[in-house]
């Protein structure tokens, strides 16, 4: 078979130029633990492209046919005596173009081409057996028919070889051949969708020595084969699905994968940087529609570029990241600067209490068709979606009380451990939370002292690190200040909805911009996502003698305000 000019033995022999040139030790060390410890041989795609560039361009457009002489090539290869590298894989990563899933279509004829996905592990089932050659032995005369099995479909032989009857046959599992395989369903990484948009997601099968190296939670780019499932023949449907072969799997340790930060948006982020006036315009900047809370917005900020993650010389981690809960009156525009918030954060997942469940916001352990339907699968909820980003939870005092306290590990822990349907598990959720609560009467009663009214357990909001109590009381200069800022954003977007929406608009577009003046962010949303993506990157602050000092005196004094009776809630540590 011959591709681009190849002929197989040519192509052959290429792979081995190309193995000798970049991979001679890679393949020693591959002979030297082969197959207990390692089994395949990675190959990036970019040398791959700078040896021979139609080679690379072949692979992509047809990786089953390349993959068996790149794989002839290891076995012919000069080894060491004793060695043979008979069922090594070769496996191709760091394809530079990445197709979104719910990009995928049928209609770009991609059917049998490799392509790479990048997303979030959803669920993923138990790695098992799975058969590729099986034996069937005739109960009639003894002969063992051995038929190969494609494609996962479990197929008889039609008659006996030996004796031509059409059986009964029985299977014998010691003749037959069987390999590890493992269903993974991978569903696009927040950080990619905008708007509200519902992720996509799409099966992997998986095989051989790379099933069992992924956890539900973990970020992953992953490079396939693009196929369509057959599915069930009984079912007559004209649909089919599709579903990608896996060829190689990379967990990204890397954060905000999806985030294209150019040259030219780093020039902007280190200008804004070196601006003296940095901290008010990032408050500016947040929900700008949103009238005064200088302070919760600027605690806002803090909290998406997050601390530093601590690791010790004996191993423990303390986290970095900052949780914090706004509790207070109706109407005082929390749940809008939360979904702000989580519009803002270069990885964010936005949940609302009433519906949330514990097990949608951990983990949850489902039976369903995926995999082979009969076992639990481990599907991750929001905080381990919110992996390395921003967790908004709104209306958490609606929450179910059994509901919240699964809350708790995930919060000072950073972990979600799951005990369930025989599954013994421990996700990532190295998130920083946003919550927001009404108290207890609904709203706040300035007769009885505030601790009274949160009405959270001790355990969850001693778990919080800023807690700001949002009051609406009526104040005359401050109200008229409030009404003129909501009437001024109002008429800002009216007049903007009027000139998009009528053919022959009563206003200039110059007055349009003089009317949004008001309610523009100082920095434009999408530099500050790249901006804090950038910083959370590459800057790893560090205390100066006088920022210890500072802390220790003020957590001091804040212990001796709250040790009085019908105190505000006691600080911890």
């Amino acid at each position: 078979m011959s591709m681009s000019g190849f002929d197989s033995r040519k192509l052959t022999s290429e792979f081995q130029d190309f193995y000798s040139e970049y991979y001679e030790e890679e393949i020693g060390e591959l002979a030297d633990k082969f197959p207990r410890e390692k089994e395949s041989l990675y190959i990036d795609f970019e040398k791959l492209s700078v040896f021979n560039e139609d080679i690379a361009a072949d692979y992509l457009s047809n990786p089953e046919s390349l993959r068996e002489y790149a794989e002839e090539a290891l076995r012919l290869y000069e080894l060491p005596v004793d060695t043979d590298l008979e069922d090594a894989h070769v496996r191709i990563y760091n394809v530079p173009e990445t197709t979104d899933i719910r990009d995928i279509r049928i209609s770009d004829n991609i059917i049998g081409e490799a392509i790479a996905i990048k997303g979030i592990v959803r669920k993923a089932t138990d790695v098992q057996p799975k058969i590729t050659r099986a034996a069937f032995e005739c109960q009639r005369c003894g002969t063992m028919n051995y038929i190969p099995q494609i494609d996962g479909d479990y197929s008889e032989p039609h008659e006996c070889q030996g004796c031509e009857r059409q059986g009964p046959f029985s299977i014998n599992f010691t003749e037959s051949g069987f390999i590890d395989g493992q269903t993974l369903k991978i569903q696009e990484s927040p950080e990619g969708l905008r708007g509200g948009e519902t992720p996509k997601s799409i099966n992997v099968d998986v095989e051989h020595d790379i099933s069992g190296v992924v956890t539900p939670g973990d970020h992953v780019t992953i490079v396939g084969v693009l196929q369509i499932d057959e599915g069930d023949s009984q079912d007559n449907s004209e649909f089919f699905d599709v579903y990608l072969d896996c060829v190689s799997i990379m967990i990204e340790d890397e954060e905000f994968e999806d985030m294209d930060i150019t040259e030219s948006d780093v020039d902007e982020i280190k200008e804004l940087a070196e601006d003296k006036d940095v901290y008010n315009k990032m408050v500016e900047s947040i929900s700008p529609g949103i009238y005064g809370y200088r302070e919760e917005k600027l605690a806002m900020v803090l909290q998406l570029f997050s601390g530093v993650t601590k690791h010790l010389p004996d191993n423990s981690r303390i986290r970095g990241d900052i949780h914090m809960l706004l509790i207070g009156d109706p109407g005082t525009g929390k749940s809008m600067m939360l979904s702000y918030v989580g519009d803002i954060a270069p990885r964010s997942v936005y949940t609302s209490g009433k519906g949330s469940s514990s097990a949608g916001l951990t983990a949850a352990a489902v039976q369903d068709d995926f995999g082979d339907g009969q076992k639990w699968t481990l599907e991750a909820g929001a905080l381990v979606l919110a992996d390395k980003g921003t967790a908004a939870v709104d209306e958490l005092d609606k929450m179910d009380k059994s509901d919240r306290s699964a809350m708790h590990e995930a919060l000072e822990q950073q972990t979600i451990s799951v005990a369930k349907a025989g599954i013994n598990a421990t996700l990532k959720s190295r998130c920083s939370l946003l919550g927001a609560a009404n108290p207890k009467y609904g709203r706040f009663d300035e007769y009885e002292p505030i601790a009274n009214q949160i009405d959270l357990e001790p355990a969850l909001v001693s778990r919080f690190d800023l807690i700001f109590t949002v009051t609406d009381k009526p104040d005359e200069q401050r109200d008229s200040k409030l009404a003129d800022h909501i009437l001024e954003s109002n008429y800002a977007g009216e007049i903007n909805t009027h000139r998009d929406e009528v053919v022959d608009p009563n206003f200039s577009e110059q007055e349009v911009e003089e009317a949004s003046e008001e309610v523009k962010p100082a920095v434009e949303p999408e530099l500050l996502r790249k901006y804090i993506a950038f910083a959370k990157r590459n800057c790893y602050p560090t205390m100066t003698d006088e920022a210890k000092e500072k802390l220790k005196d003020f957590y001091v004094d804040l212990r001796l305000e709250g040790s009085g009776e019908d105190q505000p809630v006691p600080i911890t540590a």
